[in-house]
């Protein structure tokens, strides 16, 4: 009996590969999709996570004012608590807005939530409104908010800093070797001692900074009268346990140096060559 015979069906294929293309056009549809609901959520969240997000794409890294200075810098902001710079806000807001001539420095009062805490810039308009023109000398104006300041920030736990800035316009008060340098160190100072003897506690001031004109705020000219300013950063509270564990570590390095000097110091002498013996006759 014959055997049947065997059929052999060939299938053809698709004529090749057709590249990446579709890829990156699909990527660009999911980035898009996830910006939009970005915005979406956005929209939606509260006052208080809107002006967080807005802080931090304004200063993403919180180090751009530290130039000259010992802030640690933006690695310190991963290890600090992030309490509600909201309230802090409100509650200072309401301070200042009892003072009788607020509605005369209201435009020039900003408060901004940042990577760095919140903070507070005291701007100056073209014939001064805090300082005097060239001079540290305050005005009756800047003693009132920054004794409302103080007496509120008095009663929190957060520690404060202070920065003077200046515009590009060089100095012509007629000091020799006096500079912009020295104005925004000694405007920042004389808010320093004007907060310390109105409410802030000992120790509350962190630090006290002078910028000059290094430092122009955003979206202004080098010698715009805005740039003359004094900015007030309330800071976040850093978790106990950080502070401990950075207290330790202080601990543990002096106590490895005082070890390694006992150590170095018996070597010493150890190796002192030991006084001849005398005869006694």
């Amino acid at each position: 009996m014959p055997s049947a015979p065997i059929i052999i069906k060939k299938v053809s294929g698709h004529g090749g590969h057709h590249g990446g293309a579709w890829k990156v056009a699909y990527a660009d549809f999911v980035t898009a999709m996830m910006a939009l609901f970005i915005v979406l959520w956005l929209l939606n969240t509260s006052k208080q996570v809107q002006e967080a997000v807005g802080g931090y794409f304004k200063d993403p890294t919180g180090n751009s004012k530290m130039v000259g200075s010992t802030m640690r810098g933006a690695g310190q902001n991963l290890d600090l608590t992030k309490e509600d710079m909201s309230k802090i806000k409100e509650a200072l807001e309401k301070q200042i807005k009892a003072l009788p001539d607020f509605e005369k420095i209201k435009s020039h009062i900003e408060m901004t939530i940042t990577a760095e805490g919140l903070r507070i810039e005291l701007t100056e308009g073209e014939k001064g409104t805090f300082f005097e023109l060239g001079s540290a000398v305050p005005s009756a104006d800047c003693k009132e908010l920054l004794r409302a300041l103080a007496q509120e920030l008095g009663t929190m736990p957060n520690r404060v800093s202070i920065e003077g800035h200046t515009d590009n316009k060089p100095y012509s008060g007629g000091q020799s070797g006096y500079s912009n340098w020295e104005l925004s160190v000694d405007r920042s100072n004389t808010a320093r001692r004007i907060m310390q003897s109105s409410g802030l506690k000992d120790g509350q001031v962190s630090q006290v900074r002078g910028f000059a004109d290094q430092n122009p705020r955003a979206g202004t000219t080098p010698d715009d009268p805005a740039n003359r300013r004094i900015t007030v950063i309330v800071q976040y509270i850093a978790p106990t346990s950080a502070v401990d564990d950075k207290a330790e570590k202080e601990n543990e390095a002096k106590g490895g140096e005082s070890k390694s000097g006992e150590s170095k110091s018996g070597e010493s002498k150890a190796g002192e060559p030991k006084p001849a013996a005398t005869e006694h006759h």
